[in-house]
């Protein structure tokens, strides 16, 4: 008999545990079911970011930074040694000790929170005219249960773009799960998408000693992005030794042996129309992700799904089926772990009767490369499009007092306001710790606040945030540390 429960969430990931702690603080009786397992091949919950993505990339990325900063930039503070070395094994199990920590504590908040967690893969089923939704759980243990949910939420996740010619092999041709893994690092790596996991992953091999190059089909760099913050982030990236190849479509990757190791050929057409090829030891398809929602939906459901796999929501993340929602990276909006999480936490209060809401327009968007890049709201190109006026004010680091301390004075702040409202409609920065900084124009944005707002706010000094701050005050050409 199946057992019966409030809500049902279907992914432990961002979205779908986040999801499943609100709604049993909220006093529903949850169950939330993942298939994910660990490298030790035991349940691991907290989804691809935890696992595979956010957390162990960014303690790769620290490492590397740390190993970068000996090599480069610790003499200039007066700080000497000998023989500066990197250990990948032990780098790597450092990130791996970080998830295991993570993924364990997520297990511990199920059981704080009293969340049934169910370990394996969940598929929505119809229930045959009866009230509630039914989920089938086939376990790893080769069981299988029938959960009955008054409610149903769908956080299935993302999965990495395979390409047809460019098949994944966990060793020569890898996705990003692959490339946190290296054993050792690659003589000469290839990346296919400047994007944020080509970029962040691209970044840490260089920083160790690979020869990274980086094909982009697109003509632009960082389309996405403020222009000027593009701009800068890759004449900075080429300063590092990045080979961005933009405008370069790879049509084949063809894995050869070399010896006892395996070496890819990869044939691309670049700019100008030429076919030219590329031999690396190690090749990293970041293309993008698509929903995970392969075998999640029986037949029958009412559940629909888009031509990108997507499950169809409306703008509170309901499927339109009694009961059913769909929330994190396998419906529409970015693919981000933040924007999982309010998802997921909203849909939870909105079964419980209270009032859940995501704002799209302040979610923030980081690349946590060396300069950081981070931005909230729309880019000056978005408001030229849609004709909407507006006034800007830039400051940059090397004016920061606390950047130039740091020797890390490369970059800016921009603010973009509302010309006639002064209303902030942007915030775009690229720079030292701006991760961080972003949420600044998160929370004047929220508030409807104006670039005047930012500017009459009192900054600590020295910090890095003055650079806001000044950016502010230059919307008005009042900037006091720099000519306006």
């Amino acid at each position: 008999m199946a057992e019966q429960f409030d809500v049902v969430v279907i992914g432990a990931g961002p979205a779908g545990y986040h999801a499943a702690i609100r709604a049993a603080q909220l006093g529903l009786k949850t169950a939330c079911i993942d298939a994910a397992l660990g490298k030790d091949g035991k349940p691991a919950l907290g989804g691809t970011c935890l696992r595979v993505g956010c957390i162990p990339s960014k303690a790769l990325l620290d490492s590397s930074h740390q190993y970068e900063n000996m090599l480069h930039k610790f003499e200039q503070h007066g700080i000497g040694f000998k023989d500066a070395s990197i250990d990948v094994a032990k780098m790597v199990a450092r990130k791996d000790g970080i998830v295991k920590q993570f993924t364990g504590g997520i297990a511990q908040l199920f059981k704080a929170n009293k969340v049934t967690a169910y370990y394996g893969f969940g598929t929505l089923h119809v229930n045959a005219g009866q009230p509630g939704n039914v989920v089938k759980v086939k376990q790893h243990d080769g069981t299988e249960v029938e959960l009955k949910g008054t409610n149903v939420i769908i956080a299935a996740g993302s999965d990495s773009i395979e390409l047809p010619f460019a098949k994944f092999d966990g060793e020569a041709i890898v996705d990003n799960v692959g490339a946190l893994d290296f054993t050792e690092t690659p003589k000469r790596l290839a990346v296919i998408g400047a994007g944020v996991i080509g970029l962040e992953l691209g970044s840490v091999w260089k920083r160790l000693g690979a020869e990274v190059t980086i094909l982009e089909a697109m003509p632009e760099f960082l389309a996405a992005a403020d222009a000027e913050v593009a701009k800068l982030a890759a004449r900075e990236f080429k300063k590092q030794g990045l080979d961005i190849r933009l405008g370069a479509k790879v049509s084949k990757a063809e894995v050869k042996a070399k010896g006892k190791k395996k070496e890819v050929a990869v044939t691309y057409t670049d700019d100008k129309g030429a076919e030219q090829s590329l031999v690396v030891d190690k090749l990293l398809v970041a293309v993008g992700r698509r929903a995970a929602t392969k075998g999640l939906l029986a037949e029958g459901t009412g559940v629909q799904l888009n031509e990108r796999g997507q499950v169809v929501v409306d703008e509170h993340c309901h499927t339109g089926v009694d009961g059913v929602w769909a929330v994190g990276d396998c419906v529409r909006g970015p693919m981000l772990a933040h924007k999982g999480f309010e998802e997921g936490i909203a849909v939870a209060e909105l079964i419980a009767g209270l009032p859940g809401h995501v704002n799209f327009d302040t979610i923030p968007w980081v690349i946590y490369t060396g300069p950081e890049i981070a931005w909230v709201g729309k880019t000056e190109q978005q408001l030229k499009a849609e004709g909407v006026p507006y006034k800007t004010g830039t400051f940059p680091f090397a004016a920061v007092g606390r950047a130039v301390a740091m020797a890390e004075p490369v970059g800016f702040a921009k603010v973009i306001a509302h010309a006639e409202t002064d209303r902030v409609l942007g915030l775009h920065l690229v720079g030292p710790n701006v991760s961080e900084l972003v949420h600044e124009g998160v929370l004047t944005m929220e508030f409807s606040g104006s670039a005047d707002d930012l500017a009459r706010i009192c900054h600590a000094h020295p910090s890095l945030s003055e650079a806001i701050h000044d950016a502010a005050m230059a919307v008005d050409k009042r900037a006091i540390h720099k000519a306006n």
